[in-house]
């Protein structure tokens, strides 16, 4: 079974197909992003049919408010005068001092939405797809409706909704940083760092805000603290666990040193309930922690950069002399060391 579908099998529900779409698909573009914004939107108020003339409002705007401040698509990549985003940075600006996409823009999201966003938005990399649909497209070339299906309305208004918005929203902002020029160089080929002052990832060369570190992290665990396994409800105090305690690396120092990999770094964070996290303290994490933590980690490594990056540079550091292939074998190796 592949990563993405034990991923699915711990939580088989329309919420771990959503997350599939948005955390684990590929990006060339970030369309999937604004669709998945605008189907929230949508769903969140009960609405089960929308046209698409009217339902390309929500997916231009998200777009266009965007488009001037962060990368859509790769630095470098040509976009011709009929392409999306370049219609979109033209009318940006008369888009935002209107408080809505502008007639043109409408007009192109209309025209390219079917054959390009909407057909993909279901599909992982490999040629699969989530096992649910969230949509489909009815009705004639003049009369298009877009019909929303069940779970995503059940997804859109769960407990849930606001935290997979946060999370859709985090994953946008960490693939148009990867996107950008100079930034996303350094991301995909190092990873991200953490800026424990702000609690958000940055880009280790030029230190640039990339995302809040429990927004992008908490969608690979189903939305649940590490520690306790409960869901995580939208306004919970929430807060960044170093599941092996970075005490463990202080302690060591007085009797050589640690011997281990960087307790700071991005693989040994999990977002978890603040009172959970308090009282664990800095005990070191128990077996189901451990397991917890490595299938978070499994399904980041099955995510497209940089995320998957950053992991897979610490999974490479040499442990007792050789490299660890797994994260259960990573973990088991510095459980040993922490003993």
């Amino acid at each position: 079974m592949t990563t993405s579908g034990f991923f699915y099998q711990r939580d088989a529900s329309a919420r771990a197909s959503w997350r599939l779409a948005v955390l684990m698909g590929s990006n060339s573009r970030t369309y999937k992003f604004a669709l998945g914004a605008a189907l929230l939107d949508v769903a969140g108020r009960g609405q089960r049919e929308i046209p698409l003339a009217e339902f390309a409002t929500p997916y231009a705007w998200e777009l266009a408010r965007r488009i001037e401040d962060a990368p859509q698509a790769p630095e470098g990549v040509a976009l011709g005068d009929s392409d999306f985003l370049a219609i979109a940075r033209k009318e940006r600006a008369q888009t935002l001092a209107a408080g809505q996409p502008t007639d043109r823009l409408l007009a192109a999201a209309v025209r390219s939405m079917p054959a390009m966003v909407m057909r993909k938005f279901h599909n992982l990399r490999g040629g699969s797809q989530v096992p649910h649909l969230f949509f489909e497209l009815t009705g004639g070339p003049r009369e298009r409706v877009v019909r929303l299906t069940h779970d995503t309305l059940t997804v859109a208004r769960s407990e849930q909704g606001a935290g997979l918005r946060a999370e859709l929203e985090a994953r946008w902002s960490i693939v148009e940083s990867s996107f950008a020029a100079g930034v996303g160089r350094s991301l995909i080929e190092e990873g991200v760092a953490v800026d424990w002052d702000s609690l958000r990832l940055t880009d280790k060369k030029r230190r640039r805000s990339v995302a809040g570190v429990a927004d992008a992290l908490i969608g690979f665990q189903h939305g649940r603290c590490l520690i306790c396994d409960g869901v995580v409800v939208p306004g919970e105090a929430v807060a960044v666990d170093h599941v092996f305690p970075f005490s463990l690396m202080e302690r060591q120092r007085s009797v050589g040193g640690w011997a281990g990999p960087d307790l700071d770094a991005l693989w040994n964070l999990a977002p978890a309930h603040a009172t959970c996290n308090g009282v664990k303290s800095d005990r070191t994490p128990r077996a189901v922690e451990v397991c917890r933590l490595a299938l978070r980690n499994e399904a980041i490594a099955d995510s497209p950069h940089p995320l998957k990056k950053t992991l897979q540079l610490s999974l490479q550091q040499a442990l007792g002399g050789r490299r660890r292939t797994s994260w259960p074998e990573f973990l088991r190796a510095v459980g040993d060391l922490a003993i």
